[in-house]
């Protein structure tokens, strides 16, 4: 069982960046795709991004397309830098792994097998 700990969201104002982390248990080489998504108060939980286990495709959001990356450095460890945030990125961002998932399949959160727990960032105007 694979257990993913995010970390790095914090209170920023509009403009800022921050850097989310995603520590996995261990080597996640089962997953084929990682990915971030997001829940604001009141809303259903939205696809942010994700990587492919090699790294080699990525997908975002059109909201967050050109100032959000997602990246890998290992095996075990699954980023996303968020730059020039907006008061409507204010969320919580969730970390997730897939064990299998085809294409686009990556952007739909019942895809995924494994959540961490959470991390809130909050962007203020």
């Amino acid at each position: 069982q694979v257990q993913l700990v995010e970390s790095g969201g914090e209170l920023v104002q509009a403009g800022g960046s921050l850097r989310l982390s995603c520590a996995a248990s261990e080597r996640t080489f089962s997953c084929v795709a990682m990915g971030w998504f997001r829940q604001a108060p009141g809303k259903e939980r939205e696809f942010v991004a994700a990587i492919s286990w090699s790294g080699g495709n990525t997908y975002y959001a059109d909201s967050v397309k050109g100032r959000f990356t997602i990246s890998r450095d290992n095996a075990k460890n699954t980023d996303l830098q968020m730059n020039n945030l907006k008061p409507e990125d204010t969320a919580v961002y969730y970390c997730a792994g897939t064990l299998s998932v085809a294409g686009t399949g990556v952007l739909l959160h019942t895809e995924y097998d494994y959540w961490g727990q959470g991390t809130q960032v909050t962007v203020s105007s």
